[in-house]
């Protein structure tokens, strides 16, 4: 099975290579009717989740109320010492993006992620999205968190908020990745939580420290903008 065309739209590199450099244009312009069809596979999802709650985390995780359209930005470059206290640590540096959007000819928001990676032993960078929903927390009933998946069970993550909202904290046991710019089964592999791999803290960064994630030029310049 190929990629799904909104998991193709987020492979780029931490140089931020172009999606207009690799892909035809029709590809690009395919990723509407794709985060469409997610957003309505998972709106009776968010109708179990007290709205008063969704919007507060909403507000928390984008630093203001979303509007129509919103981007957070999370990140970190693990130090020499982390490493070497989680010597069975795979990832050397992770980016999150959550965008929240109402997507053309709906009223409610959307929302999805992207996830970049930087392996420790390995050459290149990973990278994966997919679509987000509120949900409860199993391990603490009151709090919301999104969950986020990878269609064609891809896995996904949980993407909670530190206590001072300055920073995400992602829980995972198994997200698909690519390799960027190998959209295609032949370069598609998992990350798995293993020993140092389940949790990881994430720094609240500037938007445009995510840049390089997004490779629609519209979508890029509305990250700017925000």
């Amino acid at each position: 099975m190929r990629r799904p065309i909104r998991i193709a739209l987020a492979i780029a590199s931490f140089a931020g290579a172009g999606l207009s450099q690799i892909f035809p244009a029709q590809i690009v312009s395919a990723q509407d009717a794709y985060f469409k069809d997610a957003h309505s596979q998972n709106a009776n999802a968010q109708d179990a989740i007290d709205q008063v709650k969704a919007d507060t985390f909403d507000s928390k995780v984008f630093t203001r109320p979303p509007g129509d359209k919103a981007y957070a930005c999370f990140m970190r470059r693990y130090d020499a010492d982390h490493l070497a206290r989680h010597p069975k640590q795979k990832v050397a540096a992770m980016k999150l993006l959550v965008s929240a959007e109402i997507p053309e000819g709906e009223k409610t928001l959307a929302y999805s992620f992207r996830l970049g990676v930087k392996y420790r032993h390995r050459a290149g960078d990973f990278d994966s999205s997919g679509y987000c929903n509120h949900a409860v927390a199993e391990d603490n009933g009151s709090e919301i968190r999104f969950a986020c998946g990878v269609d064609c069970e891809g896995g996904g993550i949980n993407v909670a908020l530190s206590k001072d909202d300055k920073s995400a904290i992602i829980r995972l046991e198994r997200v698909r990745i690519w390799q960027n710019n190998k959209p295609d089964d032949d370069a598609e592999e998992a990350l798995v939580a293993g020993a140092d791999d389940k949790i990881f803290r994430l720094d609240r960064a500037d938007a445009n420290e995510c840049a390089a994630l997004v490779t629609d030029r519209k979508e890029l310049a509305a990250l700017r903008h925000k």
